[in-house]
């Protein structure tokens, strides 16, 4: 069976008409000068106006794919559906040296986000990455989707990394929930909350109930997605893990992903 006859891979004339309205909308128009007055052969248009020359992704940081465009989609497809490396490499034809590299493009491309948690607030700290890695802080608002995290370049989390997580996602009085841990110990006079937290010698997992399940979550779509990472690769996935669970609507689908992302502007 050809993969592209699969009901998930448009056309190559639907995703061009697809690209095309994310990245210009109704009228084509040249990216340089924003003049109308553009003429079409052979699938690059010429601005009479500025005589510059593009196409539709010229100007994009797609400029330099080589790729056939339902490849292309079908790689980006499996991406947005947590498909592993090993069975996109499958499906899509082409090595895992190209999958990894094509899906660390997918995640470098995610568009800014800025998050305040407020209301109850659950904190905690965990390791990751081998020897050679990164100590986590990641804070869930209690009752949403809402993430906020830091990685720190060290192993060991202090006082003073916690109290700077807080004055920078943590909105004023809020509701702080967290472990014995001694860093947050008088937290709340680094940071005005109302500090509360549970002894997990003691069984006591009430206030801290949905961060520390979020750290298993973590490790499973690690495990699944990719099998391993890397310190140098963490902070890149740990990135995806944010967006995927606190903005699920952009990966429904390659066309939301992509009017997420990509739009007129230099590569980064």
């Amino acid at each position: 069976m050809d993969v592209y006859n699969l009901k998930q891979v448009p056309s190559d004339a639907q995703i061009k008409k697809y690209i095309r309205r994310i990245v210009f909308g109704k009228n084509i128009f040249c990216p340089l000068c924003k003049t109308r007055n553009v003429s079409l052969h052979e699938e690059r248009y010429r601005c009479r106006k500025c005589r510059t020359t593009f196409s539709l992704l010229s100007h994009t940081w797609l400029c330099d794919m080589k790729l056939p465009l339902q490849r292309f989609w079908l790689m980006l497809w499996s991406w947005t559906q947590q498909i592993p490396v090993l069975q996109a490499q499958s499906l899509c034809n082409l090595s895992e040296k190209a999958i990894r590299r094509w899906y660390g493009q997918f995640r470098q491309h995610l568009p800014d986000d800025a998050v305040i948690l407020d209301h109850v607030v659950q904190l905690d700290e965990a390791y990751f990455g081998g020897r050679k890695g990164y100590a986590l802080l990641l804070g869930k608002q209690a009752g949403t989707k809402k993430l906020a995290y830091h990685i720190l370049p060290h192993t060991s989390p202090a006082k003073s990394d916690a109290a700077t997580f807080l004055q920078t996602y943590v909105k004023p009085r809020a509701k702080l929930n967290t472990d014995g841990s001694t860093i947050y110990k008088g937290i709340e006079r680094w940071w005005p909350v109302e500090h509360t937290f549970d002894i997990h010698k003691k069984f006591e997992f009430t206030n801290t109930s949905e961060i520390e399940g979020m750290f298993g979550v973590l490790r499973t779509f690690i495990r699944r997605m990719y099998h391993h990472t890397t310190p140098e690769k963490f902070p890149d996935i740990m990135c995806e893990f944010y967006y995927r669970f606190s903005h699920p609507e952009i990966f429904s689908s390659p066309y939301e992903y992509l009017l997420n992302s990509l739009t007129l502007g230099p590569s980064r």
